[in-house]
């Protein structure tokens, strides 16, 4: 989404065979399995203000949403591989982005408490397409195409892997989902609350609706914001969320078209004035990363 808003499974044209894969073949299963036992450093309060979770979000049971997320991860795991265009466990920009999330998930629990008992996992799908996301329950994708094609240093990285996982730590797609199906079907929030009902049938018969939903402009403010702390608690530079959305302005007037990142996650001038001036409370946090 964003990533996982705007993530198609990979077609044919979109998936390339991935270089510099160290195992001849591909093996049964790639996923990297990430824990988050470690203690957050620096204050244990929020820096940024986002706001409470919406309430809404509670009509769809969060556990049917996760196996729901995970089947759909599995799929798209199966089809890159069929490709050749799951990176092998060794490949060095799977490592990177397994040492990136390595220091972020400690610091992920503060946004939501489910994420203790979360799964994490995160793969590389070889891909022109710039796009990453982060579906609930902490299953995360990055394509080769926005780490080769913005040049991405690993600050930015962190920003782009903060910001996927806040959306998941905010439960956006459970949000949305709740708001879209409980519009669609006519059901009233207090009927609701009396019992889970066809929100619940819904949750359980996702498919590919998961991949396809759409956050909010607020969902991706948010998403920023937390995603920013994170990574500032994780030791990485907050200043590289401005020059990661410079480089997204760039990359979206080029010649290639518009990247498939920002068909969900527009670029505008506010969004860096809005990392801008949050920069300021996150920054003792890096400082405090920074000394251990």
């Amino acid at each position: 989404m964003c990533f996982l808003c705007s993530l198609k499974t990979p077609s044919a044209d979109s998936a390339a065979a991935l270089p510099n894969a160290k195992a001849p073949r591909w093996q049964a299963r790639r996923a990297f399995m990430l824990a988050a036992g470690a203690t957050a450093a620096g204050s244990a309060l929020a820096q940024v203000n986002v706001g409470s979770s919406s309430g809404i979000r509670k009509l769809v049971p969060a556990e049917t949403l996760e196996n729901s997320a995970r089947q759909q991860y599995a799929q798209v795991l199966a089809e890159a591989r069929s490709k050749g265009a799951l990176a092998p466990e060794g490949h060095p920009q799977l490592e990177r982005l397994q040492s990136i999330a390595q220091k972020l998930i400690p610091f992920t629990t503060q946004w939501n408490a489910r994420s203790r008992d979360w799964n994490w996992q995160i793969n590389l799908i070889g891909s022109k397409q710039i796009n990453a996301w982060c579906m609930p329950g902490g299953k995360i994708a990055f394509y080769t195409g926005i780490l080769d094609q913005l040049k991405l240093n690993d600050d930015e990285v962190a920003m782009i892997m903060g910001h996927e996982m806040a959306h998941a730590l905010r439960e956006h797609a459970r949000e949305r989902l709740a708001k879209s199906q409980a519009t669609g079907i006519g059901l009233s929030i207090a009927s609701q609350l009396l019992g889970l009902g066809q929100l619940g049938d819904v949750a359980a018969n996702l498919g590919t609706q998961l991949l396809t939903l759409k956050y909010s402009r607020d969902d991706e403010t948010e998403s920023d914001l937390v995603g920013l702390e994170i990574a500032a608690r994780g030791g990485y530079k907050p200043e590289a969320s401005v020059t990661l959305w410079q480089k997204m302005q760039a990359a979206s007037g080029g010649s290639g078209g518009s990247p498939s990142f920002l068909s969900t996650h527009p670029s505008g001038a506010n969004r860096i004035q809005e990392l801008e001036a949050n920069l300021p409370k996150v920054q003792h946090l890096y400082q405090q990363a920074l000394k251990g």
